[in-house]
């Protein structure tokens, strides 16, 4: 998850430079710099969440030390970043959407839809608890699929501001 945040964020960052040089080549960057700033707040929320503390190897160590009480606060951080950085990255591409359509390129707004919503924290910590911890299985399941389920919509998404980059340049 932190390689792919990175990733994205390189993407999305160099996609708004490279606009940014092509409304200045149009005379737009005045008129187009809410845009730009909107932009850039999305993006600096990903360049957070990069730099969030998230070492594996020492969260192994207390899942190994501390089991079901790790893994339950790990879980939850999990989530709350994957939902920072899906409603950071769809704000992003919304913005560079509207910015490469008015330089005349196309590239088109992330679906909405895909923002992470939050899971129901409580709920689920009572159903490991009623559960004597089998739920956890479910749980573990869920926070290897829902990533990567985020990760395969991203690339299908990710050409798009690729070619739109090519074309600009």
């Amino acid at each position: 998850m932190r390689d792919h945040n990175a990733r994205r964020l390189e993407l999305l960052d160099a996609a708004t430079t490279v606009a940014w040089e092509q409304a200045g080549r149009q005379g737009l960057q005045q008129e187009m710099t809410p845009s730009f700033e909107r932009a850039a707040g999305h993006l600096a929320v990903l360049r957070r969440i990069t730099g969030n503390f998230r070492e594996p190897v020492i969260w192994l160590v207390l899942a190994i030390v501390a089991r079901g009480i790790t893994e339950i606060v790990a879980f939850v951080l999990l989530d709350q970043d994957l939902i920072k950085h899906s409603q950071a990255e769809a704000g992003a591409g919304r913005e560079l959407s509207v910015i490469y359509g008015r330089l005349g390129l196309q590239v088109p707004s992330p679906d909405q839809g895909q923002v992470k919503r939050p899971d129901n924290y409580v709920g689920r910590i009572l159903a490991a608890i009623f559960s004597l911890g089998m739920y956890m299985f479910w749980w573990s399941y869920n926070q290897m699929d829902e990533p990567n389920k985020h990760f395969t919509s991203n690339w299908a998404q990710e050409d798009e501001p690729v070619r739109a980059v090519e074309a600009a340049s």
